[in-house]
């Protein structure tokens, strides 16, 4: 199907949709069309994962590997099945 049809089905779509299906298909494409999220530059953040790893670094935070993370979530699934 080429595009000029694609877009032709859609405009047809959105002509003859309910109030509830144009509220959804806007919600699409909204999150589709909003700008990207660059946390590389977004100074506050950038701030605060410094400040994490500097206490990770000087032993101040302990960290967890995958490993134990996992097992945590396991264990926990565990006590909320045996409810």
């Amino acid at each position: 199907m080429t595009v000029a049809a694609i877009r032709e089905k859609l405009h047809n779509y959105i002509s003859e949709a309910d109030d509830d299906k144009i509220k959804n298909l806007y919600e699409i494409f909204e999150d589709q069309l909003a700008p990207a999220y660059e946390w590389s530059e977004d100074a506050e953040f950038v701030a605060e994962l410094d400040e994490r790893v500097r206490r990770y670094e000087e032993g101040l935070d302990k960290g967890y590997t995958l490993a134990e993370t996992e097992a945590a979530i396991n264990e926990l699934k565990k006590k909320r099945s045996s409810k």
